[in-house]
């Protein structure tokens, strides 16, 4: 009977010596770390690489504070509308189904990022007074997002232009037909945007049929304090 009492002990210490064995070398070589904390900290370094990856608008560097992040993209031809987005918040899109072709142009709080209105106007063939219109209630204090769409400037007067250049554009008195263009000014700025760009419509170098290529701008616009 001792010899039972023996295999018995022998067979504990086997089991307990293989559960061993599989907790240290299989699971740690699954785990890369072989312990708890471990685990819990890599998973917490997906969590951190995650929230990384994510920005404000899909844009490639975070804003720092009391900054507004933003993208635009033009509109590709007379095909694909353009896009405006602030703070991971889109403010036009085919989607929003608030675009059209011409001037698309969003206003916002430049305090608190809050939008005021969007508004599309038809540059070809629809009538330059709507888009003044627009243009002359903007009040002091307030940002202009514009994305272009297929034309933006056959209809644009030397009146409507000069507006434009006084929120802050380079390129309102140069812009023409089917040229594409991104711009982010406001009323009542001393200078120049910097938050802007312009493609000319050129048959040497258009990407597209008749077209140039889509403009994305991104960036980071200081938020007005008041």
């Amino acid at each position: 009977m001792r010899w039972l009492g023996i295999i018995r002990i022998v067979v504990i210490l086997f089991t307990l010596l293989s559960t061993w064995y599989f907790a240290e070398t299989i699971l740690a070589t699954k785990w890369k770390g072989g312990n708890i904390g471990s685990i819990f900290g890599r998973s917490l370094e997906i969590k951190a690489v995650a929230q990384k990856i994510h920005k404000k608008c899909g844009n490639e560097k975070d804003c720092p504070d009391k900054y507004f992040a933003f993208k635009i993209i033009s509109g590709a031809a007379s095909v694909v509308g353009p896009t405006i987005c602030l703070e991971d918040r889109i403010l036009m899109s085919s989607v929003k189904n608030n675009i059209g072709r011409g001037l698309n142009i969003a206003l916002v709080n430049a305090s608190t990022g809050e939008l005021i209105k969007t508004g599309h106007y038809d540059m070809y063939s629809g009538d330059v007074k709507d888009a003044l219109k627009f243009f002359e209630d903007i009040k002091d204090g307030t940002l202009v997002f514009l994305a272009s769409y297929d034309d933006p400037a056959t209809k644009l007067n030397d009146e409507a232009r000069n507006l434009l250049a006084s929120f802050g554009s380079t390129y309102a008195k140069k812009v023409g037909f089917r040229d594409s263009w991104t711009f982010v000014g406001g009323k009542g700025l001393k200078h120049k945007s910097p938050f802007e760009q312009l493609i000319k419509n050129d048959k040497e170098t258009n990407k597209y049929d008749g077209w140039p290529e889509v403009l994305e701008m991104e960036g980071c616009i200081p938020q007005r304090m008041d």
